[in-house]
């Protein structure tokens, strides 16, 4: 299991990239971390959760 945004997620082997466009998430608008660091956005499609990671997906939203 993988812990992504505080919640566990059977995304075990998975990539960055995949997960992000399963659930939705647009690549240009997220940073996401693994284990307390951030992964370049060049590395989503090459980067795979592995057993135990712990994963914050940041979502940026515009606004004022």
């Amino acid at each position: 299991m993988v812990k992504i945004n505080g919640e566990s997620v059977n995304a075990e082997g998975r990539s960055i990239s995949d997960y992000l466009k399963e659930n939705g998430f647009d690549t240009k608008f997220v940073a996401v971390e693994i284990n307390e660091e951030i992964v370049p956005k060049r590395l989503y499609g090459e980067t795979f959760f592995k057993d135990g990671d712990c994963v914050e997906v940041v979502n940026f939203v515009g606004g004022g």
